[in-house]
């Protein structure tokens, strides 16, 4: 380090300052909570709409990794179209098992 160069963040939290803690621990503020619905997203892995409820699970992950970054505003959106999606996944998981009970059941053995 040449002399005469700039202070470093160590430097100044040595002399009492608090900007050492802001850098090693981030804000003081509180994060907003997660909601990226990630359980929700895994259990409708269960139904049979198997493209749609891959997709709830990858905007779920999404979700995830833009709170980790501190998008917080990303993560909300991505966390709301899992939430969609897997709804979505869930309805048409239960059609699907509706129409499939109806024909199966509605045919005649001989």
């Amino acid at each position: 380090m040449a002399p005469g160069g700039s202070q470093t963040d160590v430097k100044d939290s040595l002399n009492g300052s608090m900007d050492f803690y802001r850098s090693w621990f981030g804000s003081t503020t509180p994060r907003p909570p997660l909601r990226n619905y990630l359980v929700l997203t895994i259990l409708t892995c269960f139904c049979p709409a198997y493209p749609v409820n891959i997709l709830a699970l990858v905007f779920s992950i999404m979700s995830r990794n833009s709170y980790d970054q501190g998008d917080y505003d990303g993560s909300r959106r991505l966390g709301k179209m899992a939430l969609y999606v897997s709804i979505a996944s869930i309805i048409i998981g239960i059609l699907i098992i509706t129409i499939f009970c109806a024909v199966h059941f509605s045919t005649k053995n001989v």
